[in-house]
């Protein structure tokens, strides 16, 4: 019987794993210093807010932001519903929404609830077979209006890093508010809440080493949000709700570890001697040398130093997932949707055909991944795709 602890885990992009100084940390404010961060009239109070505090400091000096544009809440998802909604119901009118196509589901569905409703209107950017945005395209649809820009980081399917410096200048040049989901950018690439024109930014904890249940949303100082969550009044009267403080203790640990250690895990210069992008590349070498027609999607020279996206056209992804499922932990797709088999819609909008889309596969690479688990995963899809071969 194949056991948790036998199988390869190669599915950061879905969640990662603790790391064991986050979880120190986490632990010590659940059963040691447990006290809540709202009731300071005592010394378990007093500790726990300050947990808190130093949580934002370690959080703005990651993306370069004011401790006091932190809002803590639940997760990215959360995040991306205040800011979206949150600025959207302010509007007298119905908005206007620009919005790249190959977001996650919880910029599009958010958008698209309230286009229902008759709040919002939906402007779609065009985005290529690398899932990049057309940035000509862009410019042309800000420069007509709108209230709200909503452009992701990196892609959380294919890997594709966008300029989030660019898009933003567009943005400020047309004085539009710019939402930037970077739950699968935060901790991995650089960013510059700052400096780049981002007006909202999620954040997602267990996309970096923090535990799930935890994140924030960043908003520019001078920006208003009417709340989605009402009772309290905590985090400046935009999030009301008892603090995680053990969840943000790990996200702000988590966030500290990152600023340290990023540069040296996830720069994709081979000068740097990059753990995940060698690791990503051995096995993306290894596979293609095993696997003639095998294709790797997004951009190529803009991507995720751990992201592995791959088709095997004509061989149906779930045929290859039932066959390794014991050994290793890949996906076919996006883990935001409650386990709906679907064609993904980031590989639709990238206009693949069909028996790419079908053929597809996500791979993701982190910190805790060995050169040893590449080669056996290697092994692992190899083998599978020839079994399925074997029975045509």
């Amino acid at each position: 019987m194949t056991t948790q602890e036998n199988i390869i885990y190669l599915d950061y992009h879905s969640t990662t794993p603790v790391d064991p100084r986050v979880a120190e940390k986490v632990m010590y404010y659940m059963t040691t210093a447990f006290g809540n961060a709202n009731s300071v009239d005592h010394g378990y109070g007093n500790q726990a807010a300050q947990a808190v505090k130093q949580a934002r400091q370690h959080i703005a000096e990651l993306i370069n932001a004011s401790i006091k544009e932190i809002i803590f809440t639940s997760g990215a998802t959360e995040s991306i519903n205040l800011a979206i909604q949150g600025h959207i119901n302010q509007q007298n009118t119905p908005a206007k929404i620009i919005v790249s196509p190959v977001e996650h589901k919880a910029v599009l569905d958010t958008c698209k609830v309230l286009a229902k409703k008759g709040l919002a209107e939906i402007i779609w950017l065009n985005v290529n077979q690398q899932a990049q945005i057309d940035l000509e395209h862009l410019e042309k649809v800000c420069s007509g209006s709108a209230s709200l820009l909503c452009v992701m980081a990196a892609n959380n399917e294919v890997g594709t890093i966008y300029p989030v410096e660019k898009i933003g200048a567009i943005a400020q040049q047309y004085h539009i508010p710019f939402l930037c989901d970077a739950s699968q950018a935060v901790g991995k690439i650089s960013l510059n809440f700052q400096d780049w024109g981002i007006t909202y930014l999620a954040i997602s904890g267990h996309k970096l080493y923090a535990p799930k249940g935890v994140g924030a949303l960043v908003v520019k100082k001078g920006y208003y949000l009417e709340p989605l969550i009402y009772g309290g009044g905590h985090e400046q009267g935009l999030r009301s709700g008892t603090l995680n403080v053990p969840g943000i203790a790990g996200l702000g640990e988590a966030c500290r570890l990152r600023h340290l250690e990023m540069e040296a895990d996830e720069t994709a210069m081979p000068t740097a001697g990059c753990a995940y992008a060698l690791l990503r590349d051995q096995l993306q070498n290894l596979l293609k040398a095993q696997i003639p027609n095998l294709l790797v999607n997004g951009d190529l020279n803009n991507r995720l130093s751990g992201s592995l996206h791959i088709s095997i056209p004509d061989i149906p992804n779930s045929a290859i997932i039932a066959r390794v499922r014991h050994q290793l932990a890949i996906s076919t797709g996006a883990a935001c949707s409650s386990g709906i088999v679907a064609p993904s819609h980031v590989l639709q909008a990238m206009n693949l055909a069909e028996n790419i889309i079908e053929g597809a596969l996500r791979i993701g690479i982190g910190k805790f991944t060995t050169k040893e688990e590449i080669e056996k995963a290697s092994s692992a899809i190899a083998s599978a795709v020839k079994a399925i071969l074997s029975l045509k």
